[in-house]
């Protein structure tokens, strides 16, 4: 595994502490994610999946309304966000993936752990996050920060945020 950096939870004390351990599918192989995926029904696809890739580059997926939290047993991860998959002539693709994690905060260069995990099932993929979410603690006031459109001004307090990711090392 190429991508050293771990995350750790980082989002409100009362959702971690308040999150329970959800049913998760750990993914073991294209075969059986197929298989699981051709059992949610096709109104259910439509919506992208929770994700988090653990430290030992496993890929687990759970419905999107799914706290990463909860879908990491609390533990820190290489990878969380958002994935979408469908199916063509050639099989299941990953369709959209992004790094929408306000619990984990991940930096968008955890890129390289999303795709090892998926280059070892064999799943197709883009090549890359479809939509790099970048994420910055406020120092002032220690708020988390999604930066829109460049602007890296805190939403809580207007001070500057830094221009390198800066959350706490897990």
């Amino acid at each position: 595994m190429m991508h050293a950096r771990r995350f750790n939870y980082v989002g409100p004390a009362e959702i971690r502490d308040e999150a329970v351990t959800l049913e998760a599918f750990a993914v073991r192989s294209a075969t059986l994610l197929g298989d699981w995926l051709a059992g949610r029904g096709s109104a259910d696809l439509e919506e992208p999946l929770t994700f988090v890739v653990t430290l030992n580059g496993d890929l687990k997926l759970a419905p999107r309304r799914s706290e990463h939290v909860a879908l990491a047993a609390g533990q820190d991860l290489l990878a969380a966000g958002e994935m979408r998959f469908g199916r063509d002539a050639s099989g299941w693709r990953v369709l959209e993936v992004t790094n929408q994690s306000t619990g984990y905060c991940p930096d968008p260069d955890c890129w390289p752990a999303v795709r090892e995990s998926l280059d070892r099932l064999g799943m197709a993929h883009p090549g890359d996050f479809t939509d790099k979410v970048v994420f910055r603690r406020c120092p002032s006031c220690g708020e988390r920060n999604i930066v829109r459109d460049d602007d890296f001004t805190c939403a809580l307090c207007d001070s500057e945020l830094p221009a390198r990711w800066n959350f706490p090392p897990a």
